[in-house]
């Protein structure tokens, strides 16, 4: 468990490069799921994803836990790898990731502009994850994880943002990758001393978690395939899932289509652009709008980094094909 001592600790780090993302309450989304929506804009942040928050916390901890650090390496489908790039270029330290053949040709770009060495290898993420470890053994660089406490610690912060703006909220949908988000948010509740139900959403071509939650223990799947890349996770964090499994209420599966409709909704609704994954959490409430009426219910739009052909795909009504 994090303490509020120690999130807040973390979101001093995180204020010196970036300041809070807004939430909104927006009416016509409102009145589709039939309640009073709000939205975490962590589309906001400087990488365009809440990933960056975590990136900040983690590199500062590297720094001061092991200044003698020659340079860091990890895996990752995109916004885990920007914020580290992003965070690594401020602590002037060379950053190696590694992401899978195919991964969004617009991610690897900004990576590689926030400072990235970009390396492609395997068919997804948990064979890039196996080379970045190899590369960490091989030229003595520190592997960052995709889930640590300090990555929970930093992304925490944009939970402790809307608990303490709107803390009155029924419920709250999050997409759930390999777990750190979800976990942040757990976090910030638990420590704000809430009773906000927390859910995590999964596309159906990647429950790999929601089965786990059906099973009681982590169970992996042999392939994902979804264009929401930021919750294409084939083996669950055992980590993340105690975490999940003690502090979520529940896991929804929504389809493909489904996550396309809500992205559209967004852009239709707000202007505002969200990637597969941001979409997933709005799809999850949609899906149990039935359940919903009456309440406060807040969305994390995680993440805006869609590829220009899939967005153009989503607003002609289609439902793009992952690579």
């Amino acid at each position: 468990m994090i303490e509020l001592p120690d999130l807040l600790t973390a979101r001093n780090i995180v204020y010196r490069s970036m300041p809070p993302t807004p939430q909104y309450r927006w009416p016509l989304l409102s009145e589709q799921v039939g309640a009073d929506l709000w939205v975490k804009h962590e589309n906001h942040t400087p990488a365009g994803a809440f990933k960056v928050r975590g990136g900040l916390v983690y590199l500062d901890r590297l720094r001061t836990n092991e200044p003698g650090a020659k340079g860091i390496v990890s895996a990752t489908r995109g916004n885990h790898g920007q914020s580290l790039a992003y965070a690594a270029t401020r602590h002037e330290l060379p950053c190696r990731v590694v992401v899978p053949h195919g991964n969004s040709s617009e991610k690897n770009a900004a990576m590689r502009a926030f400072g990235a060495d970009l390396i492609e290898h395997g068919s997804d993420f948990d064979d890039a994850r196996l080379e970045a470890e190899r590369l960490a053994d091989a030229e003595a660089l520190h592997m960052v994880p995709s889930f640590h406490r300090d990555l929970v610690a930093g992304v925490a912060s944009y939970g402790l943002e809307l608990f303490e703006a709107v803390p009155d909220l029924d419920v709250v949908y999050a997409p759930l990758g390999l777990g750190s988000g979800i976990c942040g948010l757990i976090a910030a509740r638990d420590a704000l001393g809430l009773s906000t139900r927390i859910v995590g959403v999964v596309s159906e071509n990647a429950a790999a978690y929601a089965l786990s939650w059906q099973a009681g223990r982590v169970i992996e799947v042999n392939s994902v395939s979804t264009f929401a890349d930021g919750i294409a996770v084939r083996i669950p964090s055992a980590e993340a899932f105690e975490i999940i499994r003690a502090g979520a209420d529940r896991i929804v599966r929504v389809s493909e289509d489904d996550i396309a409709e809500a992205v559209r909704l967004l852009y239709r609704s707000t202007h505002n652009l969200a990637e597969g994954a941001g979409g997933a959490p709005l799809a999850g409430a949609l899906s149990e709008k039935d359940d919903l009426k009456g309440q406060k219910v807040g969305v994390i739009l995680s993440g805006q980094n869609i590829d220009t052909d899939w967005f153009q795909q989503i607003l002609g009504g289609g439902t793009p094909e992952p690579r």
